[in-house]
C-alpha cells in the first residue's frame, strides 16, 4: 500500500510552519498514544504514521527533498532519522512536550538537564461572615489565617543546625530522572528527593525537615462598599508558599453575611414587611419606617390593602461595581388585632354590620372574588 503524503497525514498545508506541524503532530500523536489506546493495532499504525511525517518535515534537509520528488526523495535510513536524539526540533524534544501533556508531567523533553521542579503555592480560602450593615457600608478589619512561615531553626534549609542538605546522588540534583522503557525515554519526579534535587541526612527537629512551621498570621482586609454574599476578596501572595523557590499562592476571603432580623436583600435592593394597624390601612397616614441609613416617613394612602408595596427610591445599597443605591421595598402586611376585649368585638360588630348596609363600595376586592366565583360556577 502506497503511504499517505506526510502533510495529510499530519492535516497541515505544505506550506505550514514548523510551530503548526509541531502542534498537529503533538494533538495527533496524543491521540492515538498507545497508553492511551493499549491493545488497538490501528493506533498503534496511526501513531507510527504520524510520528514518521513528523520525523520528515521538521528535517529541513528531508522536507526540502520530500517537497521536491515525494516519498521517493527520502531515504529512511539515512542519518539522523530515526533517533530520539535529534537536533533543535527533533522527534525528542517534541515527543518529550507531548509525553508531559500525556502523563502530567512538567519538564518536557528539554528537561533533561533541567534543575528541581518549582511549582508555585496553593491558594487558600476564608470565610468572613459579617453583617448587612457592615456591607452596606464597609470596614477595614483584621484575620488571623494558620500559614506556613520559614522555620527559625534551621532558616528554611530543613537540615539540622551545623548540617546541610546535600545533592540528590539518584537525580545529581535535576530533581528529575529519565528511564528507559523499551521504545520510548520517559522522564519523571526523582523518587528519592521528590523534585527537590537535595536530601537532608540529619533533619531539623523543630520543623522535621520541611524548612517551614505552621503559624497564625494577621492581615488587614479592607472590605468595600456594597460587597456581597459569595464576592471574594484576594490577597496575593498570602497562600501556601511555593515549593523549590516557587511563588506563593494567593488568600480568597470569601464573603458570607449574616441574615438580618428586618430586611433582606436582593442585589442591590432591600426587602422588608411593614406590618400596619387595620385603622391605618382603611384610614391612611403616616408612617416611619427603618432603613440603613435611618428612619424615613411617608404617607400610607387611605385604603391600603395588605401586600400592597411601596418603593422607596435611593434607600437600598450601593453595589460594589454601581453607580447609585439600589432601592429599598416596603410591603404591607396588615395586621389582624388579637386579644380583644368584650367591647372592641362589639365594636367590631357594629363596624361590619355598617360596612355591610353600605354595599360592595366598602369592599371592592370581596365584590371581585365572589363576581369571578358565580362566573366560574356558570
Amino acid at each position: 500500500m502506497a503511504k499517505r503524503d506526510f502533510y495529510e497525514t499530519l492535516g497541515v498545508a505544505k506550506n505550514a510552519s514548523e510551530d503548526e506541524i509541531k502542534k498537529s503532530y503533538r494533538k495527533l500523536a496524543m491521540k492515538y498514544h498507545p497508553d492511551r489506546n493499549p491493545d488497538s493495532k490501528e493506533s498503534e499504525e496511526k501513531f507510527k504514521e504520524v510520528k514518521e511525517a513528523y520525523e520528515m518535515l521538521t528535517n529541513p534537509e528531508k522536507r526540502e527533498a520530500y517537497d521536491r520528488y515525494g516519498h521517493a526523495g527520502v531515504d529512511p535510513n539515512m542519518g539522523g532519522g530515526g533517533g530520539f536524539g535529534g537536533g533543535a526540533g527533533g522527534f525528542g524534544d517534541a515527543f518529550g512536550d507531548i509525553f508531559g501533556d500525556i502523563f502530567g508531567g512538567g519538564g518536557g523533553g528539554r528537561g533533561r538537564n533541567a534543575g528541581p521542579q518549582v511549582y508555585r503555592g496553593a491558594d487558600l480560602r476564608y470565610n468572613l461572615e459579617i453583617t448587612l450593615e457592615q456591607a452596606a457600608h464597609g470596614f477595614d478589619t483584621t484575620i488571623r489565617v494558620p500559614a506556613w512561615d520559614k522555620c527559625d531553626t534551621c532558616n528554611g534549609s530543613g537540615a539540622k543546625p551545623g548540617t546541610a542538605p546535600v545533592t540528590c546522588s539518584t537525580c545529581a540534583g535535576h530533581g528529575q530522572v529519565r528511564m528507559q522503557q523499551g521504545f520510548f525515554s520517559i522522564q519523571q519526579t526523582c523518587p528519592k528527593c521528590h523534585g527537590t534535587g537535595k536530601i537532608i541526612p540529619e533533619p531539623c527537629a523543630a520543623c522535621s525537615g520541611q524548612g517551614r512551621i505552621k503559624r497564625n498570621k494577621t492581615l488587614e482586609v479592607k472590605i468595600p462598599v456594597g460587597i456581597d454574599s459569595g464576592m471574594r476578596i484576594r490577597s496575593s501572595g498570602n497562600g501556601e508558599p511555593g515549593t523549590n523557590g516557587g511563588p506563593s499562592g494567593d488568600l480568597y476571603v470569601e464573603i458570607h453575611i449574616k441574615p438580618h432580623a428586618v430586611f433582606q436583600r436582593e442585589g442591590d435592593d432591600l426587602h422588608c414587611e411593614m406590618p400596619i394597624s387595620f385603622a391605618k390601612a382603611a384610614l391612611g397616614g403616616e408612617i416611619e419606617v427603618p432603613t440603613l441609613s435611618g428612619k424615613v416617613s411617608f404617607t400610607v394612602p387611605e385604603g391600603t390593602q395588605s401586600g400592597k408595596t411601596f418603593r422607596l427610591k435611593g434607600k437600598g445599597i450601593k453595589g460594589v461595581r454601581s453607580g447609585f443605591a439600589g432601592d429599598l421595598f416596603c410591603h404591607v402586611v396588615v395586621e389582624t388585632p388579637v386579644k380583644l376585649t368584650d367591647k372592641q368585638k362589639d365594636m367590631l360588630r357594629d363596624f361590619e354590620k355598617l360596612t355591610t348596609e353600605g354595599g360592595s363600595k366598602h369592599s371592592p376586592q370581596t365584590k371581585t372574588w365572589r363576581d369571578k366565583v358565580k362566573d366560574f360556577f356558570e
